[in-house]
């Protein structure tokens, strides 16, 4: 059993930044691959980004390359999503995710969720 709690978010204007953090307890965090999903009211879940067990393997959305960047503190069992030059189009709920999987970006994969923070970007 794993516990995903989410933090960090709230309201920015487009080109701000905001680092959002997901803090895990229950089985070893060290031992889970991570990643970060978004949603928005009537679409489905949006893979965001993923981080391997070590942090040495990550993997990023189309539209959030070059913008986001996933990294995990191990020591503190949190995980993290610094993102830059934010736009109105990154407004979504954003959840962190737990899996047995070394990395991945399939929802399937991910065995433990977090209740989501709310991201809003507007002027």
């Amino acid at each position: 059993q794993v516990q995903l709690v989410e933090s960090g978010g709230g309201l920015v204007q487009p080109g701000g930044s905001l680092r959002l953090s997901c803090a895990a307890s229950g089985r070893t965090f060290s031992d889970s691959g991570m990643a970060w999903f978004r949603q928005t009211p009537g679409k489905e879940r949006e893979f965001v980004a993923a981080i391997d067990k070590s942090g040495g393997l990550t993997d990023y959305g189309d539209s959030v390359r070059g913008r986001f960047t996933i990294s995990r503190d191990n020591r503190k069992n949190t995980l993290f999503l610094q993102m830059n030059s934010l736009k109105v189009e990154d407004t979504a709920v954003y959840f962190c995710a737990a899996s047995r999987a070394p990395i991945g970006r399939l929802e399937g994969e991910f065995d433990y969720w977090g209740q989501g923070t709310q991201v809003t970007v507007s002027s």
